[in-house]
This record gives C-alpha cells, sequence and structure tokens, in this order.
C-alpha cells in the first residue's frame, strides 16, 4: 500500500508491487478507526481490496487453522456472500463438531461487521435460537468492531465464545441438524 499525506486524507491510493490499481476520492463515512502509517499517515482500504486479501489468506491456509471460510460463489464479483466453519473446541460441549456458518459483507464492510449466522445448529448466549443468527451486542468483536478486524478475528471471536464459562457446558442440539 502507498501512503497518503495528511492534507490528501480524502484519498487513498492502492499499489500492487508493479502497478498502482486505483486513485479514488473517498469521503469519511463513519467514526471508525483507519489504517495508520508510521509516520501517521491516514490509509483507506477499499472493501474489495479488503475482502480479496481475506479471501487470499483463508485459501492460502494462513491464520487460524480451527476456523475457515471462502466465497459462496467463485463467481460473486462483489464478494458479498460466504461460507464459514469452525472446529469446536477440545474439553467443551462442542468438541469434535464442525459447525457451518454463512456470512455476508454488506456494502458498508469494512465500516460495518458483517452478518453473520450460524446453519448448523448450536447453543449459544450469542446466536438467536430461532434463527442462528449472531446477536452483535453480545459477541465482543461485533461490539468492538473496527474497520481493521475481518471474517478471521469475527469467527475466532465466536469459537472463543464456545470457550466461555457460560457457553462450554451447555447442551448442544443433535450433530447435523440446521436451522
Amino acid at each position: 500500500f502507498l501512503s497518503v499525506p495528511n492534507k490528501f486524507r480524502s484519498f487513498y491510493y492502492i499499489q500492487s508491487v508493479d502497478h498502482i490499481f486505483a486513485v479514488t476520492r473517498v469521503e469519511a463515512q463513519h467514526n471508525t478507526k483507519m489504517q495508520k502509517t508510521p509516520a501517521g499517515e491516514t490509509v483507506i482500504v477499499p472493501r474489495n481490496f479488503k475482502l480479496l486479501e481475506e479471501l487470499e489468506k483463508s485459501e492460502k491456509g494462513l491464520g487460524d487453522m480451527a476456523i475457515s471460510f471462502g466465497l459462496v460463489d467463485n463467481g460473486d464479483t462483489f464478494l458479498t456472500d460466504w461460507n464459514g466453519g469452525i472446529l469446536g473446541p477440545a474439553a467443551t460441549q462442542h468438541d469434535g463438531r464442525f459447525y457451518q456458518l454463512r456470512i455476508r459483507c454488506p456494502e458498508e464492510y469494512p465500516a460495518v461487521p458483517p452478518e453473520v449466522r450460524f446453519v448448523s445448529k448450536i447453543n449459544m448466549s450469542c446466536v438467536d435460537s430461532r434463527t442462528g443468527a449472531i446477536k452483535k451486542e453480545k459477541l465482543p468483536a461485533m461490539r468492538n468492531w473496527n474497520r481493521n478486524m475481518g471474517i478471521e478475528q469475527i469467527l475466532q471471536s465466536i469459537r472463543m465464545e464456545m470457550c466461555s464459562d457460560q457457553n462450554r457446558r451447555l447442551r448442544q442440539p443433535a450433530e447435523g441438524s440446521n436451522f
């Protein structure tokens, strides 16, 4: 990424190794953290560039191996609909289970968190028991969301909640049942 002097704060520049891909005017729409260079300059990464970076990292198997995520449809040029998976943590009622999730990244992403819901039936305090949707106010990563976070941090936060005192011993629905 190429940094931008403070006087040009409403602009972002994105660069690959050999080419500059985009030079676009962006006005601050949300009161969120933005990436800063060591010199204190602000860099705003466009939605699709951030999502492409997340997809590439996931496809290469970098990061937490207990979670996975990728596009529902490889032809989704807007990178909106994603599948996710979480391997249940050991020494909990989730041990040995694999949970499927659906993730939707709205147009405002990464200024707002993605919408996440379980496909696999699960009993947790941060999950709506009728729909499987994550309750944003109950999941730390969503409650404290900022644009520097991503899908991986959401899935890690859900997995950590599986280990919490209030969720680790909750009786779970039959394996293989869905919302």
